[in-house]
């Protein structure tokens, strides 16, 4: 005996078995795409971590400069130890989407929430900190190479050049994550939906 619900609505088993097909597409670009966003989030993270605890650690004793002396290299730490904050609550918002295959608020405040604080808040004031926070820093290293600093103290200069680049690193990815970001969005206006998921 056919069940009442097998042409519920119109749809023939073929049509429902195309829908469950496409829904289950749909979920796995999805899944591949939110993967991708907190992959960015991470190594936002691991590079602005990194290059806070190199400039932190960046002393060799009494007779050695030390990086709080710099005001560029202060700059540099601190930048970078507010992005590796940021990025750690940006982590856990992705983490709950990826593991719950749910928004933390309702998709459309969600999506503009993202945007609001990647794109015209807290993204673009803690892009611009790192990018101005690593040319300062760059700078003054250029100028101490120049001198005795880094004649007298090359492991000093070194470990201040690998902290700079970390946080030029650390910019890179944030600011390919607010890329990402301004793509949702525009998919949201485009097509009700936060990525374009039709094939």
């Amino acid at each position: 005996m056919r069940s009442p619900h097998a042409f519920r609505n119109g749809e023939s088993p073929s049509s429902r078995d195309h829908t469950h097909f496409h829904s289950t597409i749909v979920a796995q670009k999805l899944r591949r795409f939110n993967s991708l966003i907190l992959l960015l989030r991470l190594a936002s993270f691991s590079f602005s971590l990194a290059s806070a605890v190199f400039m932190l650690t960046n002393s060799r004793g009494s007779g050695s400069p030390h990086w709080y002396d710099f005001d560029a290299f202060r700059f540099v730490f601190v930048a970078n130890a507010i992005v590796a904050l940021y990025s750690v609550f940006e982590m856990g918002t992705c983490v709950w989407e990826f593991s719950r295959e749910t928004t933390l608020w309702p998709e459309a405040f969600q999506v503009w929430f993202d945007f609001g604080h990647d794109q015209l808040e807290w993204g673009q004031v803690f892009s611009y900190l790192l990018l101005s926070a690593g040319s300062a820093a760059a700078a003054l290293a250029r100028t101490m190479r120049g001198g005795d600093t880094c004649t007298a103290n090359k492991a000093f200069c070194l470990q201040s050049d690998v902290a700079i680049g970390l946080g030029f690193a650390a910019f890179l990815f944030l600011a390919f994550s607010s890329c990402f970001s301004g793509f949702r969005v525009a998919c949201f206006l485009i097509t009700g939906s936060r990525f374009h998921l039709y094939s």
